[in-house]
């Protein structure tokens, strides 16, 4: 918890709103009573998964999730439906201890949304996704998310076969094809953190 209090701090210094929870249920009660009443955004994310929060969100929101495809929309559609909501929720792949924000993506729908868009960006983060440093963040990003996502895709790449590291592959599955670092909070949107003192997601 000590960890997170530090890291709490360095991003209330960058302009981010910021709650630590101890568990994924609290930490889910919190995000579902700031969301009301709203078009909100799902980027795909294990964290988000590991706290159900589409089924809380969706009762009392309208909720796009590539993960809950509507029936009559493509998954590309779902995306872009998600990308233009007013509230977007992600988790990350890593984050340092002064507040850098480091995401890996393929279709770069997540990065996009969470950089641009929104009105408000919830940001849920397990306490595995913090890194000592902008470096270490980089490295968990390339050589620990990144294989664990590929392989649970099924996706036909040397990290996934391996599962260790990434090997900057020229594979046509490749999922790392966008990368993207908040050095600070962007401009123009209401950014929430929510660190949570569980290991969640990859």
């Amino acid at each position: 918890m000590e960890k997170l209090i530090k890291l709490q701090e360095a991003l209330r210094e960058k302009g981010y709103i910021v709650k630590i929870y101890e568990t994924k249920e609290e930490a889910a009660a919190y995000i579902d009573s700031q969301i009301d009443n709203c078009v909100v955004g799902i980027g795909g994310s294990q964290t988000v998964v590991q706290m159900k929060l589409f089924d809380r969100l969706a009762s009392h929101n309208e909720v796009f999730w590539h993960d809950e495809k509507p029936e009559g929309m493509t998954i590309m559609e779902v995306r872009q439906a998600a990308t233009r909501a007013g509230v977007y929720i992600s988790s990350v792949n890593a984050i340092s201890m002064d507040g850098v924000i480091v995401n890996i993506d393929n279709t770069g729908n997540r990065v996009a949304a969470i950089s641009f868009g929104p009105d408000k960006v919830f940001l849920v983060i397990g306490e595995n996704k913090v890194t000592e440093d902008y470096n270490s963040a980089i490295f968990r990003a390339r050589n620990v998310a990144a294989p664990k996502n590929a392989k649970r895709l099924n996706r036909k790449t040397p990290c996934a076969l391996a599962g260790d590291k990434c090997y900057d592959c020229k594979s046509p599955e490749r999922i790392c094809r966008n990368l993207s670092v908040l050095w600070n909070r962007p401009m123009g949107i209401e950014y929430h953190v929510v660190l949570i003192n569980k290991k969640l997601g990859y």
